[in-house]
C-alpha cells in the first residue's frame, strides 16, 4: 500500500496530539504538583474541562493514529509524530496570542526540513501483519523493565530536569509499545472482524501501555521543564518505534549511503526539538 494514506492519517493525529499537549498541559499546571507518583491526578484534571477537551484530541488521534499503523510500516507513521512538538508551539502560540519569534520559526523548519529528509533518505518499507508470540515476549519484557526503571529513577528526584527527562522517556516507551501492539490489533480487526479483535491479547495490552502512557504523560509533565520532558518524549517516541518496526516487525529502511543525508535529518530534528522545547512557549 502506497505511503500516500498513512502519512496523511498520520499528520492528522501528530495535530490531534499537539492540540491534546496543549489543553491538557494548561490543566495539568492547575492541579498541586506531586512529589510522587499519584494515580488520584487523573481524577483531579478530570474536573477540568480543558483536559476532558484534551482526552477528546487524544482519542481522534487514536483512531487516526489507528488508520496510519492499518496502511503503512511502523518506522514510518511513528517517525512523524515528531512534528507534534512543532504543531503545539504553532497552537499554543495561537491560543496566547503571540507571535513566534523568528528563532523558533527557524526551529520549526528545521524539524520539518530534517523529518523529510531521514524519512526519504530511509524509505522505510514492510507491512507485516502477524507476528509470533515468542517476538511478542522478549519486546514487551525488555520494554515493560525500562519503563519501570526510568520510573522509579524520576520518582527518586526532586522535580526538575531528571525527574522530567526519566518520566518523558518512560512515557516515550509507552507509547511507542501502544503503537505497536496497536498495529497488530489492526490487522486482527481487518482480518478476523470485531469478535477475533474483542478476543486478541493485544487489544488489551494496547489500551494498558496507552493508559500507563498516559499517566506518566501527566507526570512528566508536572515534573519538571518541557526542556527535558518533550525531547525525551519526542524523540525517544520515534526512536523506539523505528527499532521496533526494523526488529519486530521486520521492515526495512535503506542503508549504504543513504545512512547519511538520514544522519543530517535526525541532527535537524535534535537540534529543532532542543530549540523548541527551550522556548517554553508550549507549556503555557
Amino acid at each position: 500500500m502506497g505511503v500516500v494514506l498513512p502519512v496523511l492519517f498520520s499528520l492528522f493525529a501528530a495535530f490531534s496530539n499537539a492540540l491534546a499537549t496543549v489543553l491538557q498541559r494548561r490543566a495539568a499546571l492547575t492541579v498541586p504538583q506531586s512529589d510522587s507518583f499519584r494515580p488520584g491526578l487523573v481524577l483531579d484534571l478530570l474536573r477540568r474541562p480543558l483536559w476532558v477537551a484534551g482526552i477528546l484530541a487524544v482519542v481522534a488521534a487514536g483512531v487516526g493514529q489507528a488508520a496510519a499503523l492499518a496502511t503503512g510500516p511502523l518506522a514510518l507513521v511513528q517517525p512523524l509524530f515528531v512534528l507534534e512538538l512543532p504543531l503545539a508551539l504553532l497552537i499554543a502560540s495561537l491560543v496566547a496570542r503571540e507571535r513566534l519569534p523568528a528563532r523558533l520559526w527557524a526551529a520549526v523548519a528545521a524539524v520539518v526540513a530534517g523529518l523529510g529528509a531521514a524519512l526519504v533518505a530511509a524509505s522505510p518499507t514492510g507491512n507485516r501483519t502477524h507476528i509470533a508470540l515468542d517476538r511478542w515476549l522478549p519486546v514487551l519484557v525488555a520494554c515493560a523493565v525500562a519503563v519501570v526503571v526510568l520510573t522509579a529513577a524520576g520518582l527518586r528526584r526532586p522535580p526538575g530536569r531528571a525527574r522530567a527527562g526519566c518520566l518523558g522517556a518512560a512515557t516515550a516507551i509507552c507509547y511507542a509499545l501502544t503503537a505497536a501492539l496497536m498495529k497488530t490489533s489492526m490487522h486482527i480487526l481487518d482480518g478476523g472482524g470485531i469478535g477475533a479483535f474483542l478476543t486478541a491479547w493485544q487489544t488489551y495490552a494496547f489500551c494498558a501501555a496507552g493508559i500507563a502512557a498516559l499517566l506518566l504523560l501527566e507526570h512528566a509533565m508536572q515534573g519538571g521543564p518541557l526542556v527535558a520532558s518533550q525531547p525525551a518524549l519526542t524523540l525517544g517516541d520515534a526512536t523506539v518505534s523505528l527499532s521496533l518496526g526494523v526488529l519486530l516487525y521486520e521492515e526495512h529502511i535503506r542503508t549504504g549511503w543513504w545512512l547519511l543525508p538520514q544522519l543530517a535529518g535526525v541532527a535537524l530534528i535534535v537540534l529543532g526539538v532542543f530549540a523548541l522545547a527551550r522556548s517554553g512557549v508550549s507549556a503555557s
